[in-house]
């Protein structure tokens, strides 16, 4: 290893490392040259992070306040993960332990009987616990599933659509929500109008909207309320749900001045597919909406139960996802079986390297089984607990996450980096600090030289197979 720069390697692997620190490496035969450029940057990060949902509340309720307190320091704290960027669900979700709205009340149009007694228990616990443990602090945005059922022209928790008569009592319901949580200490950032608008396949939560009624929801009724109520620096985020379908929204969002006035940006969801990052639809949204907000805001391995204290599975291509089952034939493809930790570290860094400002992993905690889920549609988290035996998992999708959120802090720049080698995946910023951060992801079964050059100076060093590393180079 030669070096005139100052740098830190962390890496974590198949073979068991952790975000670990290496000092020594062993060479291997491919070799890949990586050129930092600083000169030339793109997007401004916004943030790292997880979501705050009623399941990952109530099972830290149910552990030891050691175990709680583990967790959420892991998440939060100055040595831990340090999220910077973090969502939660306004009325219940699938991840809720039952179905629930702050507006219980049959057509209370000024929402008299507005309450958030739902979360006292569980969520809003969990948020100020990690509010407090946060010394940089963290942004919040919350997502609505669907508005109260006495709402919708169905009359029903799932599908459905918005009545027109309550689009003004709809829009109410953000700011009392927004008033409701500042009451109890917690400043939410802002908002995306609708989880998953196209809905989700008539399962759990949800309202459907096209892109011409969301719009028209926004630019008439939620952004000019906000704008009334004093929260016209709230953050709006559109769509909210799978990359292929971003033309279509963007282009009825950002129709005019007149929208675009109201909407801070594009929110994404990655389950079009396990591995597919759909860079054409990024790149179209960011030249339609260059000044906005680009920012995935959910993704999990979804529909399967997670593997307990088994690192290896998260490295082997063996979990499904819904469209392994589900999706139509000629969509099976993008499907396929899929290594757990390749599926957030190729997408991470495919996200970076196309506009995208944020990522938003889904629940922070879940249990052995994937829940709890009202509807039992099982997920992967990064934390996974037994409240039986008071037990803690950490899986390597924690240490996944870590590898960005840890290091990439927000308002870096992701800056230009040329890569030889178009099998290993890298993306590079540099921080409000100076520092510089490079993510490298090694899929393939054999190690990796580095030779990585910034200023006309160079480092040596080695990614192991199927390995994610973290370079720090804090003197350039």
């Amino acid at each position: 290893m030669t070096t005139n720069l100052k740098f830190t390697v962390f890496e974590t692997s198949a073979k068991g490392n952790k975000l670990t620190e290496l000092t020594t490496f062993q060479k291997a035969d491919d070799s890949v040259t990586l050129k930092l450029n600083p000169e030339k940057t793109f997007q401004t990060i916004t943030g790292f992070g997880g979501a705050f949902t009623e399941s990952s509340a109530y099972l830290l309720n149910r552990l030891s306040k050691k175990n709680r307190d583990t967790i959420l320091k892991a998440y939060f704290a100055k040595d831990g993960a340090r999220y910077s960027l973090t969502r939660t669900h306004m009325n219940s979700c699938d991840f809720s332990l039952s179905q629930y709205s702050y507006s219980p009340v049959e057509d209370d149009k000024n929402l008299e009987h507005f309450t958030i007694e739902e979360d006292l228990d569980d969520l809003i616990p969990m948020i100020k616990e990690a509010i407090a443990i946060s010394e940089d602090g963290f942004k919040i945005f919350a997502s609505p599933w669907t508005a109260a059922p006495w709402m919708k022209d169905n009359k029903q928790w799932v599908g459905g659509k918005l009545l027109p008569e309550y689009y003004d009592t709809w829009a109410l319901f953000f700011s009392k929500y927004l008033d409701a949580y500042k009451d109890q200490g917690i400043d939410i950032w802002g908002f995306t109008v609708e989880n998953e608008p196209h809905g989700n396949g008539n399962n759990w939560e949800s309202m459907h909207f096209t892109p011409k009624e969301m719009t028209d929801f926004v630019q008439f009724h939620l952004g000019p309320k906000l704008e009334k109520d004093g929260y016209g620096d709230k953050i709006i985020l559109g769509y909210d749900q799978n990359r292929a379908g971003l033309k279509e929204w963007v282009d009825e969002m950002f129709r005019d001045e007149a929208s675009s006035k109201y909407f801070d940006g594009t929110a994404i969801h990655w389950y079009e597919s396990t591995y597919e990052v759909f860079p054409e639809a990024l790149q179209y949204a960011h030249t339609k909406a260059p000044n906005k907000y680009l920012i995935e805001t959910e993704g999990c391995v979804d529909s399967q139960v997670p593997v307990w204290r088994d690192d290896s599975w998260y490295w082997k291509k063996e979990a499904t996802d819904w469209g392994w089952d589900w999706a139509a034939e000629d969509q099976k493809y993008l499907h396929p079986k899929y290594a757990p930790v390749n599926r957030y570290a190729r997408d991470i860094i495919g996200c970076l390297n196309n506009w995208v400002d944020g990522w938003v992993d889904w629940n922070m905690v879940l249990d052995k089984q994937g829940g709890p889920n009202w509807f039992e549609n099982w997920c992967v988290a990064p934390v996974l607990v037994d409240t039986d035996t008071d037990e803690v998992y950490f899986t390597p999708l924690y240490y996944t996450m870590a590898h960005f959120s840890k290091y990439i802090r927000p308002n870096a720049k992701i800056i230009a980096l040329e890569n030889s080698d178009k099998e290993l995946m890298a993306t590079s910023a540099e921080n409000p600090d100076g520092s510089i951060c490079v993510v490298l992801f090694n899929e393939k079964e054999t190690p990796k030289n580095i030779k990585l050059t910034l200023n006309n100076k160079s480092i040596d060093f080695v990614i192991d197979a199927k390995a994610i590393q973290t370079i720090l180079i804090t003197d350039n």
